[in-house]
């Protein structure tokens, strides 16, 4: 059997993403990993942490946030990352990627704000999830959605069936969303 690794799988850089390896120290009582340093100049700054359990088939996203910056980084089961920069006013406009993040080779994916993401579970997961604004803050009027099967955003899943909520079924167009008042960034 192959070893899994994780890495950019498909798609082109994006300019202000970063994926760091994470080293996993291991002794005879267990394992001990740093997970997220200051020194790694990022562009975050985290405000909240949350631990995700997700079930096989899991789709979450897409979303789309002009406020906070977020952290991805896989604990357990594997996962499928898509990004593509929305930004009106970078170098890596339209740009797409897809990574894939596993267990057996820990990394943290870290990504700016303006980027349309989602993550989709090939198994049993658990993932830690770092933003840089409080969730309670941004959730009215900073969690724009967009379909994660939008041909548009052209980012190619592992698959087009997943779990979804119904404001991920239902969730506009990336044409649609881009006409809508809530696509220019506010100040």
């Amino acid at each position: 059997m192959a070893v899994r690794r994780s890495r950019l799988a498909e798609g082109q850089a994006i300019e202000g993403v970063e994926l760091f390896s994470l080293k996993v120290n291991r002794d005879d009582r267990g394992e001990f990993t740093e997970v997220f340093k200051s020194t790694w100049n990022s562009p975050l700054e985290p405000e909240q942490f949350s631990l995700v359990r997700s079930e096989k088939n899991v789709m979450r996203g897409c979303h789309l946030h002009w406020h906070h910056d977020e952290y991805f980084c896989l604990l357990s089961g594997a996962a499928s990352v898509g990004l593509r920069d929305e930004r009106p006013d970078s170098p890596t406009r339209n740009n797409w990627s897809l990574y894939f993040l596993c267990e057996e080779d820990m990394a943290a994916l870290v990504f700016p704000s303006g980027l349309v993401h989602g993550w989709y579970f090939h198994e049993r997961s658990v993932h830690l999830q770092g933003v840089s604004e409080v969730y309670d803050t941004y959730n009215s009027y900073d969690n724009h959605r967009i379909n994660w099967l939008d041909p548009d955003l052209e980012i190619p899943w592992p698959s087009s069936e997943g779990v979804l909520t119904d404001l991920a079924t239902d969730a506009p167009s990336l044409k649609e969303f881009r006409r809508s008042s809530r696509f220019e960034p506010a100040d």
